[in-house]
């Protein structure tokens, strides 16, 4: 089997919860899987797929995605490689594609990157885990996008079925 490494930037948790549950799966189906925070990647020669997700807060992704992409990407093309978003947009069913979702589309214009596998899920909403300011914020835009806004809101979007579907397309790559 291979050796793979799941790269996360998480800022409230779901992105990370979410590779936990990739790394699970992949290592059920006889891989070597290593997670590891953007912050604080490994070697990354070693690895034979490498896998990055990302969460979006405040519109964008961390600037950190970036600047591992721009400083690995050519170890990245040698590599089975792919990319996955984390966002509360994606609990819609018009925008939780990578071809319709546009913080998956603002991130591909923003990167000479090309990810072999990508994806999109829906995040957590938990307005009690959230400080005072983001939780007016994502109040604010939930209020707009027509999501729910009560402060005691704790719904998870995250579809587990298209996650295992991922897992499966990354232990197939």
């Amino acid at each position: 089997m291979k050796n793979i490494l799941l790269i996360f930037s998480s800022v409230h948790g779901q992105t990370r919860k979410i590779t936990e549950q990739l790394a699970q799966q992949l290592r059920s189906l006889g891989n070597t899987v290593v997670v590891a925070d953007i912050k604080a990647p490994p070697a990354l020669d070693e690895f034979d797929k490498i896998i990055i997700g990302a969460s979006i807060r405040h519109g964008k992704h961390n600037p950190l995605v970036f600047e591992f992409i721009e400083r690995h990407q050519a170890l990245l093309n040698q590599k089975v490689n792919g990319f996955f978003s984390v966002s509360l947009v994606a609990r819609k069913p018009q925008k939780n594609t990578p071809e319709t979702n546009p913080y998956m589309q603002a991130f591909l214009a923003k990167t000479s990157w090309q990810p072999q596998l990508l994806q999109v899920f829906g995040g957590n909403l938990n307005y009690q885990g959230y400080n005072a300011m983001d939780r007016n914020i994502i109040r604010f835009i939930m209020w707009i996008t027509k999501g729910p806004t009560d402060p005691m809101t704790k719904v998870e979007y995250t579809d587990w079925q298209k996650v295992q579907e991922f897992g499966q397309l990354i232990h197939q790559a």
